[in-house]
């Protein structure tokens, strides 16, 4: 059975540098009708866990730090025995929201995650937070891009541990390197190409996005 990917929208709170926002995240389920994978537990543990159904869910697999990705990821795993997945440089930022859980597992460059007969290969791509991934899948031309990568430009780099540079170097290094046709499944918002970005790069850079 070929993998697919369902998609489920939850809303809640982003928090960081004493000030909070109101967002809603893009919580992405690849796999079959056996097994599955999370990216981004987002806000809503019991959403996700209806998503995922009876399938047996192989991994949360964190693309960054950030309380708006993490924070329903504990009770998921606890719902589902599943591990969570963190770069270990993002280790700050969940620690607080999670002071005292700490991920299951550590992702890093160039790892593979199988689920359903599909590879998911982890892109260290930082900037918007140190320990930020993207997840390539050629299987489904398909690269889930977390907060990296948006339609119509980068992801926010004002905030406590993040640098435009980086996020500028990773995107043009990891991500428009992939086939044009690979869609862009983003944390937050509506889906792009790589190919529908890759032109505006030096308008990003012009602008100091």
């Amino acid at each position: 059975m070929a993998a697919r990917v369902d998609h489920l929208v939850t809303s809640g709170q982003f928090s960081l540098d004493g000030g909070s926002w109101d967002v809603d995240n893009n919580v992405w389920i690849v796999g079959d009708d056996r097994e599955a994978v999370v990216i981004d537990a987002a806000h809503d543990a019991d959403a996700i866990a209806e998503a995922v159904g009876e399938r047996k869910l192989r991994a949360i697999v964190c693309t960054h730090g950030h309380n708006d990705h993490i924070d329903a990821a504990p009770a998921l795993a606890d719902r589902t025995g599943a591990p969570i997945l963190l770069h270990p440089d993002d280790l700050p930022l969940w620690r607080q929201t999670h002071p005292d859980r700490s991920p299951d597992g550590e992702l890093h460059e160039g790892q593979a995650i199988a689920v359903a007969g599909a590879v998911l290969t982890v892109l260290h791509t930082p900037g918007h937070a140190p320990g930020a991934v993207c997840l390539h899948c050629p299987d489904l031309d398909t690269v889930f891009s977390g907060d990296t990568l948006f339609q119509g430009g980068p992801g926010a780099t004002g905030r406590s541990f993040s640098h435009f540079p980086t996020i500028i170097e990773s995107i043009r290094e990891r991500l428009l390197t992939l086939p044009p046709e690979t869609v862009v499944r983003t944390g937050h918002g509506d889906s792009t190409t790589v190919g529908a970005e890759a032109p505006h790069l030096q308008e990003w850079v012009d602008r100091g996005h």
